[in-house]
C-alpha cells in the first residue's frame, strides 16, 4: 500500500458511490406493479427491469478484470459512476417502457463495473490482517443497501411517485463523481493485458446464457422441461467450457482460471456460491409463503423481513473484525452449523407457526450467512497473489448473479413440483386450504434441497485454513 494514499478519504469516497448504485439493485422491486400499469406492460415484460439488471451485471464482471488492469483507479470509478449517472437521468425521464429499460440497462453497466474495481482497490491498499474489518465495513454497504430497497422504495413511489425512485439517487450519484474527482487517489498497477475478443464472446454468451436461461425457468410453464430452457444453458455451459480452455492456453486470460488451483480460494468461493445460493432462494421463497399460506400483504412481508436483512449488513464490520482476530474457521463452521439447523427449521414450517419464531429464525439465518460469506470470500482472495487480485475479485462476483439465479430458479421449481405433486394426489375440488398445504408441502421439498446444500457448505468449512498472502509486502 502507497503510505501517500490517504485511504479513509478513498474508502468513503467507495461507500458512497457503492451504496447508491446496489442499493439501485432492489430499489424498483416494489414499484414493477405499478410500472406495468403506467407503461401497459405484463408481468413477464416489466421483470426484465430486475433479470436484465442481473443478466448485464453477470456478463460484465468477466470484463472487469481486463478493464482494471487497462484503466486507473480514478479513470474506472469516476467513469462507471458517469455510466451509473447517465442511466439513471435517463430512467427518470423515460416517455415509454423502451426508455425506462434502457436507462436501467445503462445502470446495471455502472453497478456491475464499480464493486470488482472497489473490491480489487481494497485488496491493494490494505495489509491482510485487517482486510477482514475493510471488507465487513464495505459488506455493511453490500448487504444494508439492498434491504433498505424495498422499503424505501415502497415510501417514496406512495408519497412521490415511481419517478422519483431515479430523480432522488441523481444528485448522491453527482456528488460521488464530483467527490471522486477531488479526493479518489489511484490504486494498483496497469498492466494493459492484450485484449481476446474471442474470450469476451465466449464469456458473454456463457455468463449470459447462464443467468437468463435460469431466470427464465420461473416464466416457462414447463420450467426445467422446456427445450429452449435447456437449450438456451446447453448452449451456455458449452461456451463456458470452451472460454475456460482458451484461458488455459492464453498467455494474458482475460479471465485466470488459474486461481481454482490455490485451495482456500476454491473452498472459500465454492463455500461462499453455496450461501449465495441459500439467501437468494429464502429471499424469493419465504415472502412469497408469508402471501401465500399466512396471508400478509407484500409489504408487511417485506418489512416483516427486514429485521433480518438489516442486521445482516450491520454484523458485516463485526464479523470483519471477528475474522481479524480468529481466523475464518471459528465463524465459518459455526455458522454453517446454525445455517443447517435453520434450514431444518424451515422444512418443517407450517400456517400455524407463529410470526415471532418466523421472524426470529430469519434473522438467525441472516447471522449465519453473515459469518460465513464475508470471512469466505475475503479468506479466499488473501491466499492469491498481487497479480490475481483482478482474476479473484472478477470470478467471485460473476458467480454471485449465477448462484443467485441458479438458487432462485432450482428453490422455485422445486417448490411449484412438489405443490403439484400434492395436489395431484388429492381428491375433491381444489379450496384455499387445500392450495396452503400445497405450497406448504412444496416449501419444505425447497429446503430439504437447501438442507443438502448447506450440510455440503459444512463440511467444506472443515477443510478451509487461515490463508497467508503469498506476495503482500508486510511492511507497508
Amino acid at each position: 500500500m502507497d503510505s501517500k494514499i490517504n485511504t479513509r478519504v478513498v474508502m468513503i469516497t467507495f461507500m458512497i458511490g457503492a451504496f447508491f448504485a446496489i442499493l439501485n439493485e432492489t430499489l424498483l422491486n416494489i414499484a414493477l406493479t405499478e410500472l406495468m400499469d403506467v407503461f401497459d406492460v405484463d408481468a413477464p415484460t416489466v421483470q426484465w427491469m430486475a433479470t436484465g439488471f442481473m443478466l448485464v451485471m453477470g456478463v460484465l464482471m468477466p470484463i472487469s478484470a481486463l478493464l482494471i488492469q487497462w484503466f486507473t483507479t480514478r479513470q474506472m470509478f469516476i467513469g462507471v459512476m458517469t455510466i451509473f449517472l447517465i442511466g439513471t437521468t435517463i430512467a427518470a425521464c423515460a416517455a415509454n417502457f423502451p426508455m425506462l429499460l434502457t436507462g436501467r440497462m445503462i445502470q446495471a453497466v455502472g453497478t456491475g463495473l464499480l464493486i470488482p474495481v472497489i473490491m480489487n482497490a481494497l485488496l491493494f491498499m490494505y495489509r491482510p490482517e485487517v482486510r477482514g474489518k475493510v471488507m465487513g465495513t464495505f459488506g455493511l454497504v453490500i448487504m444494508f443497501a439492498p434491504a433498505l430497497g424495498p422499503t424505501l422504495s415502497g415510501v417514496i413511489v406512495d408519497l412521490l411517485g415511481w419517478r422519483w425512485l431515479f430523480i432522488s439517487v441523481i444528485p448522491f450519484a453527482l456528488f460521488s463523481i464530483l467527490f471522486a474527482l477531488k479526493y479518489l487517489q489511484n490504486v494498483g498497477e496497469i498492466t494493459r493485458p492484450k485484449v481476446d475478443i474471442l474470450s469476451i464472446i465466449l464469456s458473454t454468451i456463457g455468463i449470459g446464457g447462464i443467468v437468463y436461461g435460469f431466470s427464465s425457468v420461473g416464466e416457462d410453464p414447463e420450467g426445467f422441461s422446456s427445450i429452449r430452457i435447456l437449450s438456451i444453458i446447453s448452449i451456455s455451459l458449452l461456451s463456458l467450457l470452451l472460454f475456460v480452455l482458451r484461458q488455459l492456453k492464453l498467455e494474458e486470460p482475460l479471465l485466470d482460471v488459474r486461481v481454482f488451483k490455490y485451495k482456500n480460494y476454491a473452498l472459500g468461493i465454492s463455500l461462499f456460491v453455496i450461501v449465495i445460493m441459500a439467501m437468494f432462494a429464502s429471499e424469493i421463497v419465504m415472502p412469497m409463503y408469508l402471501q401465500g399460506p399466512l396471508g400478509y400483504s407484500a409489504k408487511l412481508a417485506g418489512l416483516l423481513l427486514l429485521p433480518g436483512a438489516l442486521l445482516n449488513g450491520l454484523m458485516s464490520p463485526v464479523m470483519g473484525t471477528l475474522f481479524d482476530k480468529l481466523g475464518p474457521r471459528k465463524l465459518m463452521i459455526p455458522g454453517t452449523i446454525v445455517l443447517v439447523g435453520v434450514m431444518i427449521f424451515f422444512s418443517n414450517i407450517s400456517p400455524s407457526m407463529h410470526i415471532l419464531s418466523f421472524i426470529l429464525v430469519y434473522i438467525i439465518l441472516m447471522l449465519s450467512i453473515s459469518a460465513i460469506m464475508m470471512p469466505a470470500n475475503t479468506n479466499a482472495l488473501n491466499e492469491l497473489p498481487k497479480k490475481l487480485y483482478p482474476h479473484g475479485t472478477a470470478i467471485g462476483n460473476t458467480l454471485q448473479p449465477i448462484g443467485g439465479a441458479l438458487g432462485v430458479s432450482i428453490f422455485v421449481s422445486i417448490m411449484s413440483k412438489g405443490q403439484d405433486s400434492y395436489i395431484n394426489e388429492q381428491s375433491g375440488p381444489i379450496t384455499e386450504k387445500l392450495m396452503n398445504e400445497a405450497m406448504t408441502q412444496g416449501v419444505h421439498h425447497a429446503y430439504w434441497f437447501a438442507l443438502a446444500l448447506c450440510i455440503g457448505a459444512f463440511f467444506i468449512s472443515l477443510f478451509i485454513r487461515k490463508a497467508v498472502a503469498p506476495d503482500f509486502d508486510q511492511s507497508n
